[in-house]
């Protein structure tokens, strides 16, 4: 299985955050936690996030 990493820039551009709120929402325990990929690089899951995304779609169209 494949597995694709999103940096921070493309999880911005995927999600529509912020930087500081993506990182609040994590700690929240409402977005994806980000995975090490070394001593000072972090990224996400590209599944993990549109699983967030999908979410997020079905919660708006609930709440119609």
């Amino acid at each position: 299985m494949s597995h694709k990493i999103l940096r921070l820039p493309s999880v911005i551009d995927k999600s529509g955050l912020s930087s500081s709120t993506i990182y609040l929402q994590i700690k929240k325990g409402n977005f994806p936690k980000s995975i090490s990929l070394g001593d000072r690089a972090v990224g996400w899951l590209e599944k993990d996030v549109d699983d967030w995304l999908e979410q997020k779609i079905i919660d708006s169209k609930e709440a119609e």
